[in-house]
């Protein structure tokens, strides 16, 4: 059993900085050595992550406080993998696409893992791997990309505040609203101290 301080978030939920390979989008793409991000440093880009029960998501409590809380009164399941995706190897292109959306993207990993990679401060990418069990929601206005690992398998819940609304704009969108929130808040917040001292 591991020390009571352990975060078991970690355990369906990692982060680390990418490589700059062209290799299958699929792959870990780790830097050598390897540079783990912690969810700290994934929250202060403002990415929120939970460690769910997903073999009882219908009757989780946490997940319907989390829900209550958040708003999220919209659900839906996207169920990725060669069977069930038409033009599956095209699909998995198109979600990886940089883009942002103007709401929050929230994504449950209730089967199955993903990649979800996020823009940091200085524009590097950081990929958060998200297995079984894990929560995270995006903020709106951050620059970001999916894709599967090489498992090709996940089973996601969507969660929306009201409509489900899932318009990605491919980056460059830096007039949207959304996006300048999302620096003045998570970015620039940062910046602006630095610069006094």
């Amino acid at each position: 059993m591991g020390s009571a301080c352990k975060d078991e978030r970690e355990e369906v939920i990692q982060a680390w900085y990418m490589d700059d390979s062209n290799e299958d989008q699929r792959l870990p793409h780790h830097r050598d050595p390897k540079e783990f991000v912690s969810l700290e440093k994934l929250a202060e880009l403002g990415i929120l992550s939970w460690r769910l029960d997903a073999d009882n998501y219908e009757t989780d409590e946490a997940l319907k406080k989390i829900r209550e809380s958040r708003g999220y009164s919209y659900v839906d399941f996207c169920d990725i993998r060669p069977e069930k995706l038409p033009n599956y190897e095209e699909k998995i292109k198109s979600f990886f696409e940089e883009h942002l959306h103007t709401d929050e993207e929230i994504r449950y990993c209730v089967a199955g893992s993903g990649y979800f990679d996020v823009r940091d401060k200085n524009d590097a990418w950081i990929r958060v791997w998200v297995k079984k069990g894990g929560m995270i929601v995006l903020p709106a206005g951050i620059y970001h990309r999916f894709t599967l690992d090489s498992d090709n398998y996940i089973k996601a819940m969507r969660l929306f505040v009201g409509d489900p609304i899932w318009t990605p704009f491919n980056r460059p969108h830096d007039d949207l609203p959304a996006r300048k929130e999302y620096l003045e808040t998570f970015v620039e917040k940062g910046d602006t101290v630095d610069a006094a001292a």
